[in-house]
């Protein structure tokens, strides 16, 4: 699972400008309202409202911001809600991508995305073409050493541990979530973040300049309004990671 860690960081240093901070309100937003709509708002009774309210507090989002996503939930009518689909498509090099959005224009969405897998030398393609090469995980990124968080995570009831960029990261099955999380906390573990997340099963080696065209691709992609989350199943060449990364 070493590509999703090495993801994570590419990310984190991608949303430390004020703009692309500002496009993450707005998508965990919208992610909030979606959780709030289909499974209620009380985050005590709502694993996923939950975990997206928490994400967007990682991400120091207002709580102002946060309340009213959730209120904005009760006041969508049918005819305004999101749906929520995903694209799949195949990059430069024959990376496989997935894109998960959520839309009240689905056409508007498909038109855009389309638009950027061709601009990319990829190709957008039919549905079932690439999800299988992906998975639904629970991630927990944490604090700490990899032994001692290692030890917690079996405890816990986590499936799997790695370590990358200075974060250890924490694998389980999306319905463990919650209780593997409490279990790191409860021993001790400092928690970065917790997510129910999609990872690639396996990933492939590219070259750098594929890498770049992909990486390209995928901001493009991310900074689509609908869109909520790409993943893609290469991984990214040491020196192209150190550029992104420095």
């Amino acid at each position: 699972m070493s590509g999703h860690s090495k993801w994570s960081t590419i990310k984190r240093q991608k949303g430390a400008n004020d703009a692309k901070r500002a496009a993450q309100f707005t998508k965990v937003a919208r992610e909030i309202t979606i959780a709030a709509r289909i499974g209620g708002a009380d985050p005590g009774a709502n694993p996923r409202l939950r975990l997206a309210i928490d994400k967007g507090r990682g991400l120091n989002m207002p709580n102002d911001n946060i309340k009213r996503a959730i209120e904005r939930a009760a006041g969508l009518g049918q005819n305004e809600a999101y749906e929520e689909i995903s694209y799949e498509g195949y990059g430069p090099g024959g990376v496989a991508v997935l894109v998960e959005a959520a839309t009240d224009n689905r056409n508007r969405t498909a038109s855009e995305v389309r638009s950027l897998f061709t601009k990319s030398g990829g190709s957008l393609a039919s549905s079932g073409a690439v999800a299988w090469q992906f998975e639904s995980r629970g991630v927990i990124e944490c604090g700490g050493t990899l032994a001692a968080v290692g030890e917690a995570a079996i405890e816990a009831g986590a499936d799997d541990v790695d370590e990358d960029a200075g974060s250890v990261y924490v694998y389980a099955e999306p319905s463990k979530l919650d209780e593997v999380r409490a279990g790191l906390e409860k021993a001790g573990v400092t928690v970065k973040s917790a997510e129910a997340s999609i990872v690639a099963k396996s990933t492939i080696d590219v070259s750098a300049d594929d890498a770049r065209k992909n990486l390209k691709l995928i901001d493009a992609l991310e900074d689509l309004d609908d869109v909520q989350r790409v993943t893609a199943n290469f991984e990214v060449p040491p020196e192209v990671f150190a550029e992104l990364t420095r």
